[in-house]
C-alpha cells in the first residue's frame, strides 16, 4: 500500500510530466487559455493515460520483453520483440485517442469544437507516450502499479494545465509588459511553477534513512565524551612536559 501511495504522489508532484521532464508542452501552451478547455483536455489525458499505460504494461510483460513469449512454449523463450515497443505503444495510444474523440464529439460537441485539432493530437502528445516509456524504464512490477502510475501521471499533467489556465485568465487583466505578453509570460510562469514543484522533491525522502533522534543524541554524547577525554589527555601531557622542563 505504501508503494502505491509513494508512486502516486511522486508521479504528481516530483516527476510531473510538465514541470519535471517538460513533456506535452505543445498542448499545455495551446489549450491553456481558458480553464474550461483545459479541464476538458486534462480529463481526456487522464483517461488515455489510465488506459494505455496498463495496456502497454501487459504488452511489455507478455509480448515485448526478452523471453516474454515463454508462455507460448519453451521454444519461444529466446525471442525478443522489444524493437516493436514504439510501434505497439503508439498503436494502443492512437486507438484510445480515437475512442476519446468519438465520446467527446458525441456527448460534448462544444468541448469538441473548443479543443479542435488538439484532441486528436493527443495521439502524438509526448506526455502520453512518455508515460508508457517511463513505465517500461522504471520496470514497474505489477498491473496495479502501472494503473496507478498512469492515473497519477495524468493527474499531474491535469494539475499543470489547470493551474496555468487559471493564471492566464487572471493575467489577461494585468499590466504585463508588451514584450512578455502571450507565450513570453507563460514560459516565465511555467518555469517558476516548475521550481515550485521541485520543492516537493524531499517530501518522500529522508525519513527512512535518517537515524532516530535517540541514536543521534547518543552519538553526539559519545563524540563529546571522546573529545573531552582527548582534550584532558592533551592537557595532562602538556603539564607533564612543563614540569619536566622546570625540574631540568
Amino acid at each position: 500500500m505504501l508503494e502505491h501511495i509513494e508512486l502516486f504522489f511522486k508521479s504528481i508532484f516530483i516527476d510531473n510530466m510538465v514541470f519535471a521532464v517538460f513533456l506535452g508542452m505543445c498542448s499545455y501552451l495551446a489549450v491553456s487559455k481558458k480553464v474550461a478547455t483545459a479541464v476538458g483536455l486534462g480529463a481526456a489525458v487522464i483517461f488515455v493515460l489510465a488506459v494505455t499505460v496498463p495496456l502497454n504494461w501487459l504488452l511489455d510483460q507478455y509480448l515485448l520483453r526478452d523471453g516474454a513469449l515463454v508462455w507460448l512454449g519453451p521454444e519461444y523463450a529466446d525471442y525478443n520483440l522489444s524493437f516493436l515497443s514504439f510501434i505497439l505503444f503508439i498503436a494502443t495510444i492512437a486507438t484510445m485517442v480515437q475512442l476519446v474523440e468519438i465520446v467527446v464529439e458525441k456527448f460534448s460537441p462544444s468541448l469538441y469544437n473548443s479543443l479542435g485539432i488538439f484532441l486528436p493530437l493527443i495521439a502524438v502528445n509526448c506526455a502520453i507516450l512518455g508515460g508508457s516509456l517511463f513505465m517500461q524504464a522504471r520496470d514497474i512490477q505489477t498491473l496495479g502499479l502501472a494503473l496507478n502510475y498512469g492515473v497519477s501521471s495524468g493527474i499531474g499533467w491535469f494539475l499543470a494545465i489547470l493551474a496555468i489556465a487559471a493564471i492566464r485568465e487572471k493575467i489577461r487583466y494585468s499590466n504585463v509588459p508588451a514584450p512578455l505578453r502571450g507565450l513570453g509570460i507563460t514560459f516565465i510562469i511555467t518555469g517558476l511553477m516548475g521550481i515550485g514543484f521541485q520543492s516537493f522533491g524531499g517530501m518522500l525522502t529522508g525519513g527512512d534513512d535518517a537515524p532516530p533522534v535517540e541514536e543521534q543524541r547518543m552519538d553526539y554524547d559519545k563524540v563529546s565524551e571522546n573529545k573531552e577525554k582527548e582534550n584532558k589527555e592533551e592537557i595532562d601531557s602538556k603539564e607533564v612536559s612543563y614540569n619536566d622542563a622546570i625540574n631540568k
